[in-house]
């Protein structure tokens, strides 16, 4: 058996590693307070606690724009991915200000992307996504994004630089 010369070998495909991004990226931004509970024993907030940012930030936003009825609406959003990259330490008593955007409105479902700043920051202390897919309340078979609501996210999409 040989060993492959340098020419013949695949080049490496490291995926470029995240970094924080500015304010600027994103579309809306809510203030969310940190809690004595968020910190853990490390004396940071907890990492879960990142992902219920995300869910309060985006899912607030829909619901005072009146296109999300979380008691009675016939349509609501199935989380199916997430991920979440961290930059800088979060703790309690900072308030948190979460930037939203749309990266990809498809046809029934939607790719958000949040962006956790410390109050006043210009970079994102963590940054990470979530994909919903929209289906009936009662069948949870995917629908399409209902009018109302894509005009909203249509408001929050960002285009490629």
């Amino acid at each position: 058996m040989s060993t492959p010369t340098p020419s013949t070998t695949a080049p490496s495909q490291t995926p470029a590693r995240p970094a924080p991004q500015p304010r600027s990226a994103y579309r809306a931004f809510r203030a969310i307070s940190t809690r004595w509970a968020d910190n853990d024993v490390y004396g940071h907030v907890n990492n879960v606690v990142y992902y219920s940012w995300f869910d309060t930030a985006v899912n607030a936003h829909l619901i005072e724009r009146g296109v999300l009825d979380i008691h009675a609406g016939s349509t609501i959003g199935l989380v199916i991915e997430t991920q979440c990259n961290y930059f800088a330490p979060l703790a309690f008593p900072q308030t948190v200000e979460a930037g939203i955007r749309v990266a990809r409105l498809g046809g029934s479902s939607v790719r958000y992307e949040v962006g956790l700043f410390a109050k006043g920051e210009a970079l994102t202390a963590a940054s990470g996504h979530f994909v919903h897919v929209y289906v009936d309340r009662e069948t949870r078979r995917p629908v399409p994004v209902p009018a109302p609501l894509r005009s909203v996210l249509e408001e929050l999409v960002i285009t490629a630089e």
